[in-house]
């Protein structure tokens, strides 16, 4: 599949902003799966500085310094991305090593990749581990089930437990908020796994990107009308990570474009920055459009 991602944010400040300094996370990574063809970034009013790196993750980042005096900042990124047709050809979730067995090897093995994956087991700012999250994960965790078969449980009933309700939370809502009501969006159930994948022991990571959504029959898509999407992967040793959707109880295919991944939201949060002078209130729009092109 090849698709056009066009993402623009734009901030619009009470007062003039006459110094800022910003981080965007908005350009889809290189995978096993995906390539980012081409892409093209504007920013409104011209950036006195940018400089595009690789972050700690390997995601792709750009930071800009402004230094006129402005009361809207608008970010532009417009991308194509190939991704291959074979990304779940052939998998079965049914076969495989038992969880305890790998959560053994997990933190066990002396493998760069598994190594390298531990810190992902660990704590981060927005998810934490618990007994209570613990405790939802396990009955997922039958003994001796193979681990993609857990997971793939434990994504299915974050789907049905959990009403996806965009008007509950933020960005700083608490997991045992989430937890305790049933009910959140992409981001939440995505931290959500990720936090019982965590409190069973294994390594979990958050991962930002877009889908590719369709009108109904018979409709035309409305443009701006998608947005930003976030699911989880896991780690499993001497087979590497895995993808899951508990938005959609499904594992992503061609139809999800990987931007960045990390800890939590926190690590891959497309646009944030620091204001020195000015600013005020503010108020913020984005629109997110994902056309599919022909191959």
């Amino acid at each position: 599949m090849l698709y056009r991602i066009r993402h623009i944010t734009q901030y619009r400040y009470a007062s003039p902003v006459s110094l800022a300094y910003n981080l965007a996370c908005l350009l889809p990574r290189n995978t096993e799966y995906q390539t980012c063809l081409d892409h093209h970034l504007t920013i409104s009013p011209n950036a006195s500085a940018l400089a595009q790196r690789k972050d700690y993750f390997g995601n792709n980042t750009h930071n800009f310094c402004l230094e006129t005096a402005h009361k809207e900042l608008t970010v532009d990124i417009a991308s194509t991305v190939r991704i291959a047709d074979v990304r779940l050809l052939g998998m079965d979730l049914e076969i495989g090593s038992s969880w305890e067995f790998l959560l053994e090897q997990m933190h066990e093995s002396k493998d760069e990749m598994t190594l390298r994956a531990r810190e992902f087991c660990l704590d981060s700012n927005i998810v934490r581990t618990s007994q209570e999250l613990r405790e939802y994960a396990e009955p997922s965790f039958t003994p001796g089930r193979p681990l993609l078969s857990a997971v793939r449980d434990l994504n299915h009933r974050i789907f049905t437990d959990f009403a996806y309700d965009p008007g509950f939370t933020t960005v700083s809502t608490p997991l045992t908020e989430v937890l305790q009501h049933r009910r959140g969006v992409c981001q939440d159930f995505a931290h959500l796994a990720i936090g019982c994948l965590r409190s069973m022991g294994f390594a979990s990571r958050y991962v930002s990107g877009y889908l590719e959504t369709l009108p109904p029959p018979g409709e035309e898509k409305l443009v701006g009308s998608d947005a930003s999407h976030a699911w989880f992967s896991v780690y499993a040793p001497g087979e590497g990570w895995f993808e899951f959707d508990p938005t959609n109880d499904n594992m992503p295919s061609v139809q999800h474009i990987t931007t960045a991944w990390g800890r939590d939201y926190a690590d891959v949060s497309p646009l944030k920055g620091v204001i020195f002078e000015g600013g005020g209130s503010q108020t913020l729009s984005v629109s997110v459009d994902v056309q599919r092109l022909e191959n």
